[in-house]
């Protein structure tokens, strides 16, 4: 039996105090890449009880993507978005969701990422982060922006921390480790760094500013 929406936001209330849990129910986030990183920070978002998630992702399920990505093996072939949408339904089922199969370029994101408070950078490809990055930061002004460099590897997870580039911009990860220089990709690493990512946006939405 699934519980109503008040014993939910009431659990989480109990946890995070009514002042910030009502902040995040009213907060908006856009995910942009719903791989190892964007499947695990739209997870940890949900269970905060964010009140809204917008999913970006052109790509499908595949089998390589099992080892460190929110994704089940009944669910290959399946568009990553519409997937990842079904799971969240499940963990947070009054969690708005709206899920896009859609690629991000110059000439959509002013229309799909108007809404969002918060953009999460997540995506595999340094031009596209760059991409995404500078858009943002050039159009959406008053949007926090948190993104990620270096994940790869099998490097001590302390090496993963958050950094404030400024006042609305932050890049998690260690800064350096590419897999295609590390060669594996290790879902415990790119864990830690979705996390970064997922409690520096609670601490934006928390008013928190600093890492």
């Amino acid at each position: 039996m699934i519980p109503s929406r008040e014993d939910m936001y009431d659990a989480l209330a109990a946890r995070h105090g009514s002042e910030l849990q009502n902040k995040l129910s009213e907060t908006k986030v856009a995910v942009c890449g719903l791989g190892g990183l964007g499947s695990n920070v739209s997870v940890h978002l949900a269970r905060a009880g964010v009140g809204e998630l917008m999913l970006f992702d052109m790509d499908k399920v595949d089998i390589s993507n099992l080892h460190r990505q929110q994704y089940f093996p009944d669910q290959l072939g399946q568009p990553k978005a519409a997937a990842l949408a079904q799971t969240l339904g499940r963990i947070a089922p009054y969690c708005k969701i709206t899920a896009r199969e859609v690629k991000l370029n110059e000439d959509n994101m002013a229309e799909l990422l108007k809404g969002c408070h918060i953009v999460c950078e997540c995506f595999d490809k340094a031009e596209q982060k760059a991409m995404l990055v500078n858009f943002v930061l050039e159009n959406f002004p008053d949007k926090y922006m948190v993104a990620a460099s270096g994940m790869a590897g099998i490097s001590s997870a302390n090496e993963i921390c958050t950094k404030r580039i400024t006042e609305r911009f932050y890049i998690c990860g260690d800064g350096h480790t590419d897999v295609n220089e590390a060669g594996t990709l290790f879902a415990s690493r790119v864990a830690v760094c979705a996390a970064h990512q997922a409690n520096m946006v609670i601490r934006i939405i928390a008013g928190e500013y600093k890492p």
